[in-house]
């Protein structure tokens, strides 16, 4: 484990509001979040001199503006605020906004929080016509929804790399074992393969139990400074060492939605290292380590097929070998590196500006030994990682 660097900063307090299909208005997710994650910390509101807010593009103005939102939603009280969107990748820009502000001595506490309320079904496009929006023109001229994105990875992954449905299964029948003692899952219920199989196929070869559902929930992390940590007592905190947002290199060869094509690659070389493994790649060496050095891992299994798709990203293995390394039993709990040991998406659904931060949430109670009934053995080091479109995406990697 690397020594501390002057560029970690502590995670003093963590709090959630539970995934489901609420139907209530988004700031009060926040709110509850917000307020779970202030107890955590033992911080007063009046002491946040910044409040990240991650946006949503679903709830009207407000959600446009989340750090207004909750700043006002909480009390105003002249802290300073910001507003990202980031795509899935939401949640982590609001952490890095926050994380800027108290590296440059600007603040030494920070408030981040993300939450939503999603319509019943897939996402579909904001309302409007706008035929100069890749994203509007994906769904209206390609018909390209969400889990056909999914759908076109799995069938790559399967003629690439030779995966089956039965692999696919077996990442929701591992997850769903990992979130049922996780009292903020949507989904606390253990399935068979069986049952994967005769659900319905919603874009082959995924089936409806393959594909994350869309959420209502909500997240909240307090940030410090370590100085700030270590005057109110806290001498080895959770630590964020690493967080990287990178963007991808052209040529850009491998196709991610709302991208009709990939960049060519006559004129140059195709990089290395793709988008995803692009972005694990860079905080790595930010923070020091590498994947032999991880405990656990979060990542973003939009569909069971993503999931294996990341096993290679962030280097658990070989490209091709995610299949292997998930029938070995390496990535459940007990094994060498779990992978989503909240039960991830599969467990949640997805609330969009919420899922970073409950990502680190999850790094923080497990670094922390407080993931009940779901704690990784001697965690020390874990990381978080997702995609959103127009080239977002984020790793985060928290120590202690």
């Amino acid at each position: 484990m690397p020594e501390k660097n002057d560029r970690d900063i502590a995670v003093l307090g963590a709090g959630m509001h539970p995934w489901g299909k609420w139907g209530r208005n988004f700031v009060e997710y926040g709110l509850v979040a917000a307020r779970v994650a202030l107890a955590d910390a033992g911080v007063n509101q009046l002491d946040i001199g910044y409040i990240a807010g991650a946006d949503t593009i679903r709830n009207g103005y407000p959600g446009f503006v989340s750090g207004a939102t909750f700043a006002q939603a909480l009390g105003w009280s002249g802290a300073r605020i910001s507003s990202s969107y980031a795509a899935c990748a939401s949640g982590a820009q609001a952490v890095a906004n926050a994380r800027a502000q108290i590296l440059a001595g600007l603040c030494e506490v920070a408030l981040v929080v993300g939450a939503d309320t999603t319509p019943k079904g897939f996402f579909q496009p904001v309302g409007g016509e706008r035929r100069d929006d890749p994203d509007w023109l994906r769904f209206h001229l390609l018909g390209a929804t969400n889990p056909i994105y999914f759908a076109l990875y799995a069938r790559r992954r399967m003629a690439l790399h030779g995966a089956t449905l039965d692999d696919f299964a077996a990442v929701k029948v591992k997850n769903a074992r990992h979130g049922l003692n996780n009292p903020n899952a949507r989904y606390r219920k253990e399935v068979s393969v069986e049952e994967i199989a005769a659900s319905a196929i919603v874009s082959d070869p995924l089936r409806l139990l393959d594909i994350c559902a869309t959420s209502d929930g909500g997240a909240a992390l307090v940030l410090t400074s370590m100085e700030y940590a270590r005057r109110h007592g806290i001498a080895d905190p959770v630590r964020i060492s690493a967080l990287s947002t990178v963007t991808p290199t052209f040529p850009k060869t491998v196709l991610d939605l709302p991208d009709f094509a990939t960049d060519s690659s006559v004129a140059v070389e195709p990089q290395a290292r793709t988008f995803r493994s692009a972005i694990a790649h860079a905080a790595y060496e930010e923070a020091g380590l590498g994947p032999e050095d991880l405990s656990f891992a979060e990542v973003y299994d939009l569909s069971t097929a993503l999931e294996l798709d990341w096993y290679e990203d962030i280097g658990l293995c070989e490209t091709g070998g995610a299949e292997q390394l998930l029938r070995s039993g390496a990535t459940t709990l007990g094994g060498r590196v779990p992978v989503n040991p909240s039960g991830g998406l599969a467990c949640f659904g997805e609330a969009i500006p919420a899922q970073a931060i409950a990502q680190i949430c999850e790094l923080t109670w497990q670094l922390r030994g407080q993931a009940d009934g779901r704690q990784v053995e001697n965690a020390r080091a874990g990381i978080a990682v997702n995609q959103g479109l127009f080239g977002h995406g984020s790793a985060i990697i928290a120590t202690r």
